[in-house]
C-alpha cells in the first residue's frame, strides 16, 4: 500500500493524538485533526463527538486511511464506555465503509488479554514464553472489553466491506515509564510513530492484530506479527529501570496487580493511577 497522504486522526486532543501531530507529518503525512475537545492553535481541527455521523461523514472525505485513537481510555461506567468506546468505533466504520476508505489503524489495548498472567520468568522472557498474538482474549475491564468489541469489529468490515485495519494493542506510550510494570508494555513515542507508520503503509493486512511496545529487555509479548508489517522498534525501557526499581522494587507474584498482563485493571475497582 503507498504512503496514505492525508490520515484523518481521531482523538487528536488526546495524550496519544498529540504526541502523534507531533511525531507523524515527518513520515509525510498529512494530518486532519478530529476530537471532543477543542485543538488549541489548530483552527481547522473538526471539533464533534463520534456520535455526530454527519462530522465523521465530512472528517472522512477524501481521506486515504484513519488513525482512530477517540475513546475512555481508563475504565468508566459502561454506559460511558458503550457510547464512546463501542457506539464510537461503529459509527468510525460506518463512515469509512460509506467513504470507502481503504485502511484504518485501530488503538486496541493490552487491557483486551488483561487477565493473561505475565511470563514468571527474565528479564529478559525467553522467547517460547512470549505472550502469543493469539493468547485468548481476556478483557480486565469494561475499556479492556470495548477494545475487543473493536477488533471484532474491525474483522467484520474487513470480511464484508473488505476495509483494512491494523489493530494495534497499546502498552503505555509516554515519554517514559513511570512504574516497574511499565518497563515491559512502554511504547516510547518515536517507536509509537514508527509502528503507526508500518500499520498505515504494509501491503495486504486484511485485519491484522499485533502488540506495541518498544523492544524492551523486560518484554512481556510477541512483537513478531508487528515486526511483519515492517515495525522496527529503536527504544528500550531498560535505560529507566535502575531508578524505577529502587523507588519501587520488583514486581511481587502475590500482589494481583503484578501477576497479570493488565497490571492495576484487574483490581477491583481498578486502582489509579496506572
Amino acid at each position: 500500500m503507498p504512503a496514505p497522504r492525508t490520515v484523518l486522526l481521531t482523538g487528536a486532543a488526546g495524550g496519544l493524538g498529540t504526541l502523534m501531530r507531533g511525531l507523524l507529518p515527518a513520515y509525510g503525512y498529512e494530518l486532519r485533526l478530529f476530537d471532543v475537545t477543542p485543538i488549541e492553535g489548530e483552527p481547522d481541527a473538526i471539533t464533534a463527538d463520534l456520535a455526530d455521523r454527519a462530522a465523521l461523514r465530512a472528517a472522512v472525505a477524501g481521506v486515504d486511511a484513519v488513525l482512530h485513537l477517540a475513546a475512555i481510555s481508563l475504565e468508566a461506567p459502561f454506559e460511558k464506555i458503550l457510547r464512546a468506546n463501542v457506539e464510537g468505533t461503529y459509527h468510525l466504520y460506518e463512515a469509512v465503509r460509506e467513504a470507502g476508505v481503504p485502511r484504518v489503524v485501530f488503538a486496541s489495548s493490552n487491557h483486551a488479554v488483561g487477565y493473561t498472567p505475565r511470563p514468571a520468568g527474565g528479564p529478559p522472557v525467553a522467547r517460547d514464553e512470549l505472550i502469543p498474538i493469539d493468547t485468548p482474549r481476556r478483557p480486565d475491564t469494561y475499556y479492556g472489553l470495548s477494545k475487543c468489541f473493536g477488533e471484532d469489529l474491525a474483522q467484520l468490515y474487513c470480511d464484508r466491506h473488505g476495509v483494512e485495519t491494523v489493530s494495534v494493542r497499546i502498552g503505555s506510550c509516554f515519554m517514559e515509564p513511570t512504574s516497574v510494570r511499565m518497563l515491559s508494555v512502554w511504547l516510547s513515542p518515536g517507536d509509537g510513530a514508527r509502528l503507526f507508520h508500518a500499520a498505515l503503509t504494509a501491503p495486504d493486512v486484511g485485519h491484522s492484530v499485533v502488540y506495541g511496545s518498544s523492544a524492551n529487555t523486560r518484554l512481556w509479548w510477541d512483537l513478531s506479527s508487528a515486526r511483519a508489517l515492517g515495525y522496527e522498534p529503536q527504544d528500550d525501557s531498560e535505560q529507566f529501570a535502575a531508578k524505577l526499581v529502587a523507588e519501587q522494587g520488583e514486581l511481587d507474584p502475590e500482589n494481583p496487580a503484578h501477576r497479570c498482563l493488565g497490571g492495576q485493571f484487574v483490581t477491583d475497582p481498578p486502582q489509579w493511577p496506572l
